[in-house]
């Protein structure tokens, strides 16, 4: 009897280390599927000015920092004199970073040559307007600060 069970000892022993076996995954493996997961088209928290700071929602987090861009650069617009000969309705595109630190940084400002004509300091003043304005905190992706790019359009009208 002894003998039997030393015998179906020996044999669960045998088969059973098979059951007991892990599948050995690579660092490597993990981290290419991880980075496939990522979605690096998005963040997880806006870039944000002080009247931003308490935002918590995404979508609000993103309207509260164009809103917060879009009011500075047209208030600063108003108070330059801007004379047209013609009547003018356009859009400007002005295309620019934040960057991990936070800073602002206009890359192109995108505008109709007859525009341009007929306001000459319109570029200036856009850009005087943008660098007087500075987030307090930079987007972030997975708790680290990432640099991130958006295209705000300026309607240009005349009355």
């Amino acid at each position: 009897m002894i003998k039997r069970f030393h015998l179906v000892f020996l044999l669960l022993l045998a088969t059973s280390c098979q059951f007991f076996e892990t599948e050995k995954v690579s660092s490597e493996k993990i981290f290419k599927e991880e980075m496939q997961t990522i979605d690096w088209k998005d963040v997880d928290r806006y870039p944000s000015f002080l009247n931003c700071k308490n935002t918590l929602e995404k979508p609000e987090q993103k309207e509260c920092f164009i809103n917060t861009i879009s009011s500075h650069l047209y208030q600063s617009i108003s108070h330059e004199e801007m004379i047209a000969v013609h009547d003018v309705y356009d859009t400007i595109k002005v295309d620019f970073e934040v960057g991990s630190s936070g800073k602002l940084t206009i890359l192109e400002i995108k505008m109709d040559t007859v525009l341009q004509k007929e306001y000459p300091n319109l570029e200036k003043w856009i850009l005087q307007s943008i660098d007087s304005l500075q987030p307090i905190a930079p987007a972030y992706k997975r708790g680290i600060p990432v640099k991130t790019q958006f295209t705000l359009p300026v309607i240009i009208q005349t009355n």
